[in-house]
């Protein structure tokens, strides 16, 4: 190794190993992902890659030479922000997204633009490193049904769909969670866009094979689920479902992936021998020489680095202390026209409030025989474990046997959602959320307005409130619901009175 690399990739080493120390629990959760969850198991394989990545490029990277460039640390603090506005919003992936870009930024920071532009791909790849992707799953999932509704059609099989809920003469299936591809839809864009700088030099080539590296996948999976329907009503569910569980996997996704290389194999068009970057082109652009200029000692940067990620963290861990003071109990509104009743009755939906400092749930009955079921759930702060708005928390608990079905009828700002549990059983859901001033039904209206509540370090307590009926041939649970809130009062005065 030349020596005048030997001191920047110390200082690299130990700005990275001082990162991963002071974000050990971002990283760790990543790990535990990568580890734990079959949807991330690929990314085990990343850091291997990234490694194989780096190694093809090392002679020629060598060549180049290490400076301190003090745009990286601007970058870095740009970073160090995004990882301070995850941890506000309670959103794991934005915190993790920021902890590799800060890797990504003190790298630039320490070793300088040249040896950026020599390791770009590199770089860009440690993107996949995070693991994101389920906030696509309700979208694959309708995905998902529609596609196999296609095909049912195509195969002549009578078929009726309602949101992901679909029903043949087999019977009837969900498109769950675990149907919806995202596994092997994420998977396939890191596979492609490897592929796509490994074996090709066109960008027009590399984008279409990245548009076939998603869409593939898509359709695969589509086809998977009609398998599944289209077998069931030849052996029945059963023999469907063991079938599934068999056949389809990381074996399908093999298949995938071969289907998907020996579309793009004629059309590679990168030579085995040709280097991967061009050490001499990178020194001689205009803009590497101009970036160049920007230097900044090395010695310098990492105190500057240091200093910046503690003043991010100092001031998350403050944010977090911020508790407001919440009043002694939740108290039962009187609503003229409606009585209290038990809701012991066998009805199984229970939204769910994790973290919740104070929750209860009960059931009105009016004249007409309409019932409403009142969720109320308050917070004296938020943070991670303790998100009013986070993932698989409210009308639509994580992991229950509840899935999505279409948007409700609109009501006032509060988000308006028709929710189905196999038999079929339908409920009409209704939320609100209060911060302060706030009153929402949008999970993001309240992100922002607890980011910023954060930022001003502010102690402010968050309610939750979900109306919900359940959807009988009997009774319109629109008008219920309609009925309900017209006897309670505006909705933020029925909030008030319940505590929050």
């Amino acid at each position: 190794m030349p020596a005048h690399w030997r001191t920047p990739l110390g200082q690299l080493a130990a700005v990275w190993l001082g990162l991963i120390v002071l974000f050990f629990p971002d990283w760790s959760a990543m790990a535990g992902q990568w580890w734990g969850s079959s949807t991330y198991n690929h990314i085990l394989l990343i850091p291997p890659i990234l490694g194989w990545l780096i190694a093809q490029r090392r002679r020629e990277v060598l060549r180049l030479t290490p400076v301190g460039w003090w745009p990286g640390l601007i970058v870095f603090a740009g970073a160090g922000l995004l990882w301070l506005l995850g941890d506000f919003a309670g959103l794991s992936v934005v915190r993790q997204l920021a902890v590799v870009i800060m890797a990504q930024a003190s790298l630039a920071a320490i070793l300088g633009p040249e040896v950026v532009a020599g390791l770009l791909f590199p770089l860009f790849y440690m993107l996949f490193l995070v693991p994101m992707g389920d906030e696509l799953i309700p979208f694959l999932q309708t995905l998902t049904a529609r596609l196999t509704m296609v095909f049912l059609g195509l195969a002549h099989v009578p078929a009726t769909i309602e949101g992901v809920f679909i029903t043949t003469p087999a019977g009837y299936f969900e498109v769950a969670e675990a149907c919806s591809g995202v596994k092997f839809l994420i998977a396939m864009v890191a596979y492609g866009a490897l592929v796509g700088n490994v074996c090709f030099l066109r960008w027009s080539r590399r984008a279409a094979f990245m548009a076939v590296s998603v869409v593939v996948p898509i359709l695969a999976n589509g086809l998977r689920a009609f398998g599944t329907i289209w077998i069931a009503g030849w052996y029945g569910i059963r023999f469907a479902s063991s079938f599934d569980h068999v056949f389809y996997g990381w074996v399908f996704f093999a298949v995938v992936m071969a289907l998907c290389m020996a579309v793009g194999w004629r059309f590679f068009d990168r030579s085995v021998e040709s280097a991967m970057i061009d050490p001499e082109a990178i020194t001689a652009r205009s803009l590497v020489r101009r970036l160049r200029v920007m230097r900044l000692s090395g010695s310098i940067a990492m105190p500057v680095m240091l200093a910046i990620a503690l003043a991010f963290i100092g001031w998350g861990g403050a944010a977090s202390w911020l508790t407001a003071k919440l009043p002694e109990g939740t108290r039962l509104p009187a609503i003229e026209g409606w009585e209290p009743v038990a809701t012991d009755d066998g009805v199984n939906w229970t939204p769910l409030y994790g973290g919740s400092d104070r929750h209860v749930r009960m059931r009105f009955r009016n004249a007409a025989g309409d019932t409403v079921d009142v969720a109320f759930a308050l917070y004296a702060n938020q943070g991670k474990g303790h998100e009013a708005g986070g993932f698989g928390q409210g009308a639509l608990p994580l992991g229950s046997h509840w899935a999505w079905e279409r948007p409700g009828p609109a009501v006032g700002v509060a988000k308006s959602d028709v929710i189905q549990a196999p038999g079929p059983e339908r409920r009409l859901c209704l939320t609100w959320y209060r911060s302060g001033d706030l009153l929402t039904g949008s999970n993001l209206a309240l992100r922002l307005h607890v980011m910023v509540d954060h930022l001003l370090l502010r102690r402010q307590a968050t309610a939750v409130l979900i109306l919900s009926v359940s959807d009988r041939l009997d009774h319109d649970p629109a008008a219920a619901l309609t009925a309900f809130i017209a006897a309670a009062g505006p909705v933020d005065r029925l909030i008030a009175g319940m505590g929050g």
